[in-house]
């Protein structure tokens, strides 16, 4: 019979950070994904991280190509339509944020996997979790060579993001789940030309959402909002620079260097959290338990402060025989959760426009963003929770 101490399911970032983070304090762990590796590699993500990711990798010692490659950034920029407003990150808190994309953080851990101990096996379909009320839980799936597979674990911990099997294998009556699904998607285009900024760039303007931002010194990630549904062939190349150019803003619009796209597609918005975190023998991390609005960056963080948790709870249990921190975890890691659901609710609704909102609404915003531009007090809370709040 085949058995580790934990059995993660995912091989994105969270997964493979706990898998890394256990198998460091000498915890037995396998990690199963559906997809294979270049598959998992192929997506493209957000890359703004917060203290608490880069101290895990600094901690891992998986922080080499992460320091050498990557962007401090000491603040960024809210636009209106016509101003840059500078939040300055370094006064304001004492911390900045990298620039380091999620693939290439994933590809560190990735590579890392092997030479650490840190078993993962790809390709693993139709994934079924069993026994989790108790102490004896098990998996099971398909291997890539359509051999049934098992595997007995002490605990089960689904980083296996929104769609996965984890939260889905918990009963109805055990959790419940908080969701706002918004009237609009982000469509996104990569190119490789410079930023046309040294910062991100946020904008609210009467025409949608705009953000500017970047994975290099070279490649750049841009973003505009657009209605639910809208369909990406009906924004060729050109028609996106365009509008990107007016909703940035004169000054930004002067900086853009437009390309030829490599990667563009349209993403929905939705906030998500389900509570509890854990049932039984199973912990949820990262989109497998909630999900955020891309606008405050904290849909990578937030999976890493719950790997955070979910590691101090794990090695505690199994190095020092401590049950009172898995039965912790759960309300220590919401009570980040809805700190950063609330962040970025709240940057959401400032900076889009909601099809449904109308002029008395837009002047709200104008009015927000005149009160952030004069008040240190403002620009300090949204510099607090875009660095992160403590963990």
């Amino acid at each position: 019979m085949r058995r580790v101490q934990v059995c993660i399911i995912g091989a994105g970032p969270a997964g493979l950070l706990l898998g890394h983070l256990l198998r460091a304090e000498g915890v037995d762990c396998l990690v199963l994904d559906r997809q294979s590796p270049d598959y998992i590699l192929g997506r493209i993500r957000a890359g703004v991280l917060e203290t608490i990711t880069v101290s895990l990798m600094e901690r891992l010692g998986l922080d080499a190509r992460l320091k050498a490659e990557g962007l401090w950034h000491d603040g960024f920029q809210l636009a209106d339509g016509e101003r840059l407003i500078r939040i300055d990150l370094a006064d304001l808190t004492g911390s900045r944020v990298m620039v380091y994309g999620q693939t290439e953080l994933t590809r560190d851990l990735m590579q890392a996997a092997e030479e650490r101990g840190l078993e993962i096996e790809y390709g693993a379909r139709e994934v079924a979790l069993h026994g989790m009320e108790g102490d004896a839980p098990h998996v099971t799936w398909t291997d890539a060579n359509g051999a049934q597979q098992r595997v007995d674990c002490r605990f089960i911990v689904g980083c296996d993001g929104f769609h996965g099997p984890s939260r889905k294998a918990i009963p109805a009556n055990a959790g419940k789940g908080f969701e706002r699904v918004y009237p609009f998607g982000w469509l996104g285009i990569l190119a490789d030309v410079p930023p046309c900024h040294h910062e991100l760039i946020y904008a609210s303007h009467e025409r949608g959402f705009a953000l500017a931002s970047m994975r290099s010194e070279t490649r750049s990630r841009y973003y505009i909002d657009v209605p639910a549904g809208e369909d990406v062939a009906n924004w060729p190349d050109e028609r996106v620079w365009d509008e990107l150019a007016l909703r940035l803003g004169p000054e930004a619009a002067a900086g853009i260097a437009r390309g030829p796209s490599i990667e563009k597609s349209i993403a929905p918005l939705r906030s998500f959290v389900f509570e509890p975190m854990r049932y039984g023998s199973l912990l949820l991390c990262g989109d497998a338990a909630h999900i955020v609005p891309p606008t405050g960056a904290k849909g990578l963080n937030l999976a890493a402060s719950d790997v955070h948790y979910a590691a101090e709870a794990l090695t505690a249990f199994f190095l020092r025989n401590c049950d009172d921190a898995v039965a912790a975890y759960s309300q220590k890691a919401l009570s980040r959760v809805w700190k950063a659901e609330r962040f970025s609710w709240s940057l959401t609704r400032l900076m889009h426009r909601d099809p449904s909102g109308g002029p008395f609404e837009r002047r709200m915003q104008l009015a927000e963003l005149d009160y952030i531009a004069s008040s240190r007090a403002a620009q300090t809370a949204i510099a607090e929770n875009y660095v992160g709040l403590p963990v």
